[in-house]
């Protein structure tokens, strides 16, 4: 086995090469283990795609001539055929039909080791007469309110595309049948496929922009709303954001990249056309995106600013009713001190003793009267002068 086979099976083995392939019926079953035969005069045979594959088909002048179940039916049906193509998609494949697939089409290694890995970012390399081109499409769920990121790879040759999907999103049917419906774009070969491609993922960016627009003015209501809870969606919404971000940002420099080929390769210039249309939305999709950060980073400060002013209305009014409470605790302290003084006067005389000081006096029950009307208004006028009462 050769050194970048060995890589490619290595690869797989991380956690996100676990492969489901899928029948025409759309029923998931296992895909087949790789064998591990180290023996070097083993030959490797051939797999079919019944399990993942999704349509294959063989072009000539724009027009489906075959629909082939087999890597190798359709690697005899290419060499020495001008104006042939074949079109390949599949679905969450297994590594050994990626391998295949390497050595039927003469792929590069470190494109068919991205390819099994998946989760890669976009990005555009081109390996001889090859291009390997990685997109990230993206959907808007309505039910729950997320954007639902999908992953495509395509391996786009002189004579052949092979796209490799990995998520539900996008529905590369639905492109397959609008190029077959239009044989003179699709006759431009594989480059028609690959624009084909291109704007579906990138039209299917226009649905998420809306939904992210209508949760962003959403939440725009709920801060000035004083929701206490929108911190927590602002959070989400601008993790889903940067993600959108990741998506669509280096698709710009995918478009620059085609763009300053088309001299170069030879590219169509009605195709040149379409692609300059596809870089176009792509740039709108990118500066909406970015405007979304930017509104979203602008929510969050506002919403911290309204946060603090409420905290600051609530412990100013915490302040006021401790401050009345407190007004309200003197007047009472000063009245339970006034009406102390006379309870205490009235208290020493009040002992059943015989031998105590002016009890026999004549005079005794009017001063006693007197001490305590007294002290009661020289605490009054001592309160009173403090603001107490």
């Amino acid at each position: 086995m050769s050194d970048w086979r060995v890589r490619a099976v290595r690869a797989s083995r991380l956690p996100f090469s676990r492969h489901v392939a899928t029948t025409r019926s759309g029923e998931t079953t296992p895909a087949p283990e790789h064998s591990m035969d180290p023996r070097p005069d083993q030959p490797v045979a051939p797999v079919t795609l019944e399990r993942s594959l999704v349509d294959a088909a063989v072009y000539h002048d724009g027009r489906r001539v075959e629909t082939p179940s087999s890597l190798a039916d359709i690697y005899r049906e290419l060499p020495g055929k001008p104006g042939t193509m074949a079109w390949i998609g599949l679905f969450r494949p297994a590594e050994s039909q990626l391998l295949e697939a390497a050595e039927r089409f003469n792929l590069h290694e470190l494109a068919v080791e991205d390819a099994i890995v998946a989760h890669q970012r976009p990005k555009l390399e081109r390996y001889g007469d090859t291009l390997f081109v990685v997109l990230r499409a993206a959907r808007y769920l309505d039910d729950v309110e997320e954007v639902d990121f999908g992953e495509i790879h395509l391996f786009v040759g002189p004579d052949f595309v092979l796209t490799v999907r990995h998520s539900q999103a996008p529905d590369l049917s639905a492109v397959r049948r609008r190029l077959e419906a239009d044989p003179d774009l699709l006759a431009l070969g594989p480059e028609a496929v690959l624009y084909a491609v291109l704007d579906a993922v990138v039209d299917g960016y226009a649905p998420v922009i809306a939904g992210l627009q209508h949760d962003i003015d959403e939440i725009e209501t709920e801060v000035f709303g004083g929701d206490p809870h929108v911190s927590r969606r602002i959070y989400e919404l601008s993790r889903e954001v940067i993600e959108f971000q990741r998506a669509t940002r280096p698709l710009l420099e995918i478009m620059k990249s085609l763009e300053a080929g088309f001299g170069k390769y030879g590219t169509d210039d009605e195709l040149q056309r379409y692609l300059r249309d596809v870089a176009d939305h792509a740039t709108y999709a990118a500066e909406r995106v970015d405007g979304f950060r930017q509104m979203l980073q602008n929510i969050l400060t506002v919403n911290a600013t309204l946060v603090s002013q409420r905290q600051n209305e609530e412990m100013k009014q915490l302040a006021e009713a401790g401050h009345a409470q407190n007004d309200e605790i003197k007047k009472i302290s000063s009245w339970a001190a006034i009406l102390f003084a006379p309870t205490l006067i009235g208290t020493v005389y009040g002992m059943n003793f015989d031998t105590m000081p002016e009890l026999h006096w004549a005079f005794g029950y009017p001063f006693a009267i007197g001490l305590m009307a007294l002290v009661c208004t020289s605490l009054y006028l001592i309160f009173k002068r403090r603001d107490w009462l």
